[in-house]
């Protein structure tokens, strides 16, 4: 269970790197970049991972294609925007649950029950989003 959690939580805290090193490499004019759409938000961890779930499957159906058409292009550039929301969203969480965790470690260490069982119970509840 630790490794399928340490997985998922490696895998998208990578992700969330990779879309920011992106973002930073791109140095295109404002001319030839496309439009910028705002792609579906994420505004709680449930819906970042419904949403990166959902666009990676959309996402591996354009890319099955042999040649994409400039439409799948489009529907792609798109898609992006949705994903990036996600993953900005994935990593803001990720990051509260590592202090969420940490409570529960230093609450282990004080003997702190109810420290132990509050902050253990916020982890888990947001650890299972990501692994369900």
């Amino acid at each position: 269970m630790k490794r399928t959690i340490a997985f998922f939580i490696n895998g998208f805290l990578l992700a969330a790197l990779m879309t920011g090193g992106m973002a930073m490499a791109d140095n295109h004019d404002d001319h030839e970049r496309a439009d910028h759409f705002e792609g579906k938000s994420s505004e709680t961890l449930q819906e970042a991972v419904t949403n990166f779930s959902e666009g990676n499957q959309q996402l591996a159906e354009l890319l099955a294609s042999d040649e994409l058409s400039n439409q799948q292009m489009g529907e792609l550039h798109m898609l992006t925007y949705t994903l990036e929301n996600a993953l900005q969203k994935i990593d803001a969480e990720v990051d509260a649950m590592a202090v969420t965790l940490e409570e529960v470690h230093l609450g282990s260490e004080s003997l702190d029950q109810q420290r132990v069982a509050e902050n253990g119970a916020e982890y888990l509840e947001a650890a299972r989003t990501l692994v369900e």
